[in-house]
C-alpha cells in the first residue's frame, strides 16, 4: 500500500487539537495562541504557544508540513542514497515547561518523512518512514510517576517497547555532560518495516498515548508547595534541556537546515533558565537524589 500523505496530515492536525485542548483543561487558565505560517520553499504549519498559564509557564505544540526539492543533510545522514531527492516532512512536536518544579518537563514528537515522488505512478518508488516518541524530564523524581509514564509507553508500543526504550535512553543523552536528559520513555525513527498501515498505527498509538501518560502526573504534582530553592534548581536543570536541544537534537537541526521557521523551531526553549558554574547539589539532598536515583539507566516496568 502506498503512503497516504492526506491521512497522515489529517491525523496530525487532529492530534494537535486534542493535545492543546487537554492541556488547556488541566491548566484552567492558560490558552494557546495560534500562529499560522508558510514556508517559501514549500509547505508551512501552525504553531501554538501557551504562555504564563496557571500550571504551564510555557507550552508549545506545533504542527508542520514542509516540502522541498532536496532533503537537508540531517535527514540523509543515515540514508546517503536519498541525498538530492524531493521530500515531504510532517509532524507534531511539543515541549511543556511547567511552573511548579515538582511537575516534570515533557516532550513528544511524531513525524512522517517521504522522499521521492509520492505518487506510485511517478518516476521512482517513494521512500518513507515514521518516527517519534515521548520522554520525561523531572526536576524532583517520584517513582510513582516514572512507573506510570513507562507503563503507558509500554502499552502504546507493545513488543517494540524494550527496543524503543533503549533507543530513547541512548538518544536523549548529553554526551558532553555524560548524563541523560531525564528518565526517558520511547523513541523510534526510520520505521517502515511492517508496511504503511501498521507503521501508521504505531505512530498514532504513540501520539494518542501522550495525554494519558502526562496528565495524571501533572494532576498529582501541580499543587505541591515549593519555594525559591526548588525554583532555582528547576532553572538550573532547564539549562540541560537547552543544551540538548541546541547541540544534539536532530529535529532542531533538521528544522534549521531545511529553512524552517526559526520561531517555531525554537519554541521548545524555556522562558527562563539559569546556568551556574560547576555547581553540585549537597550530597543526600532532594536535588542530589535526581541524579543519584533517577538519572540512571533503569527498567521502570517489567515484561
Amino acid at each position: 500500500m502506498p503512503p497516504d500523505l492526506t491521512a497522515v496530515r489529517n491525523y496530525l492536525l487532529s492530534l494537535q487539537d486534542s493535545i492543546c485542548s487537554g492541556l488547556e483543561q488541566i491548566d484552567g487558565q492558560g490558552r494557546f495562541q495560534e500562529d499560522a505560517w508558510t514556508r517559501p520553499e514549500g509547505g508551512g504549519g501552525r504553531s501554538r504557544v501557551m504562555s504564563e498559564g496557571a500550571v504551564f509557564e510555557k507550552a508549545g505544540v506545533g504542527f508542520s508540513h514542509v516540502s522541498g526539492s532536496t532533503l537537508p543533510p540531517s535527514a540523509t545522514a543515515s540514508r546517503p542514497e536519498l541525498a538530492g531527492k524531493p521530500f515531504h516532512a510532517l509532524g507534531v512536536s511539543l515541549v511543556i515547561h511547567p511552573r511548579n518544579p515538582y511537575v516534570p518537563t515533557s516532550h513528544m514528537n511524531v513525524r512522517f518523512f517521504l522522499a521521492g515522488n509520492p505518487e506510485p505512478a511517478g518516476p521512482s518508488t517513494p521512500v518513507w518512514w515514521f518516527g517519534g516518541g515521548f520522554d520525561l524530564t523531572p526536576y524532583y523524581g517520584f517513582e510513582e510517576d516514572a512507573v506510570h509514564w513507562h507503563r503507558t509507553a509500554q502499552a502504546a508500543t507493545g513488543e517494540h517497547y524494550p527496543h524503543f526504550k533503549k533507543w530513547c535512553d541512548d538518544y536523549f543523552y548529553l554526551k558532553h555532560r555524560s548524563e541523560p536528559r531525564g528518565i526517558g520513555g520511547v523513541f523510534f525513527d526510520d520505521f517502515n518495516a511492517p508496511g504503511f498501515p501498521a507503521s501508521f498505527d504505531l505512530m498514532r498509538s504513540v501520539g494518542d498515548a501522550f495525554l494519558p501518560a502526562y496528565l495524571p502526573i501533572v494532576g498529582r504534582r501541580k499543587g505541591l508547595a515549593h519555594g525559591q530553592r526548588e525554583r532555582d534548581f528547576q532553572l538550573y536543570r532547564r539549562g540541560r534541556y537547552v543544551e540538548f536541544n541546541l547541540v544534539w537534537d536532530r529535529g532542531t537541526h533538521f528544522g534549521l537546515q531545511s529553512g524552517g521557521r526559526t520561531e517555531s523551531i525554537l519554541m521548545s526553549l524555556p522562558p527562563l533558565v539559569a546556568w551556574r558554574y560547576d555547581w553540585k547539589p549537597e550530597p543526600g539532598s532532594p536535588e542530589a537524589r535526581l541524579h543519584d536515583v533517577f538519572l540512571k539507566p533503569r527498567e521502570w516496568v517489567q515484561g
